[in-house]
């Protein structure tokens, strides 16, 4: 982790403090709706459109595309100049420069409509999804805690059995290896590989796993950010009231 590797430099004087989404109360300060995002002492210096979101090709925010190696280093060169300026008691400089009043996450009230190919070839949209509650997870290959999730969310269908849809939606991942571990997966839910219109469709995904819960009608009722420890339970106490 980048912000870890630059806190390290600072032995006795800076500590870095990892929260799981949800549990921070500086985010819900400021209203943070997504991750990751980035506080020095309590200025917030980086929202998740900073980092871009999956299908971005040039990358409209400060440090997107995230995976270029360029934007990595010239996020470890910004957030040491912050660091050094509130070590020199000059944090005005940085809440100045950094004045934001949210969190930068669009959310969406409804599920959007889509058109994808699923992974056995046939056509998936929203339409098709019309009367029942909706869950869609978007995960990615490289990302350890979503491996526990998906094999979950085979548990879920099987409990809520035809209320419910599942569409799994794997983002930045090769196909190969997104069907290998499909292929061990449950057959009972949509699985797919979202595009950049549908990734923007639903209020451009920044980071892995991101759920989203939709009522009968398609409201949004619950998005569930990251992996905390209570994510699975969350979810669950969401669609027993969605089920009612």
């Amino acid at each position: 982790m980048l912000v870890q590797e630059v806190a390290a430099k600072y032995p006795g004087r800076v500590t870095f403090v990892s929260e799981n989404f949800g549990a921070s109360k500086l985010a819900e300060r400021y209203g943070v709706k997504g991750y990751p995002a980035v506080f020095v002492d309590d200025v917030l210096v980086a929202v998740p459109r900073d980092f871009g979101y999956f299908g971005e090709k040039e990358g409209t925010g400060r440090y997107a595309p995230w995976r270029n190696a360029d934007n990595q280093a010239k996020f470890k060169a910004d957030l040491t100049r912050m660091i050094d300026l509130i070590l020199a008691g000059k944090k005005d400089v940085v809440s100045r420069e950094h004045a934001r009043t949210s969190g930068d996450v669009h959310e969406i009230a409804a599920l959007p409509k889509f058109t994808l190919t699923d992974l056995s070839g046939h056509a998936l949209t929203a339409d098709q999804l019309s009367g029942r509650v909706v869950l869609v997870e978007f995960w990615a290959t490289w990302c350890p805690p979503c491996r526990s999730t998906l094999e979950w969310l085979g548990e879920l269908k099987h409990k809520y059995g035809d209320n419910i849809a599942i569409l799994a939606l794997a983002v930045e991942s090769p196909e190969d290896k997104i069907r290998s571990t499909v292929s061990s997966l449950s057959p009972d839910l949509h699985w797919a590989i979202a595009d950049a219109p549908t990734a923007a469709a639903f209020g451009d995904i920044t980071s892995v796993p991101t759920m989203f819960l939709f009522d009968r009608s398609g409201k949004t009722a619950r998005v569930l950010y990251g992996a905390p420890p209570d994510l699975h339970q969350e979810a669950e106490r969401a669609l027993d009231g969605l089920m009612k």
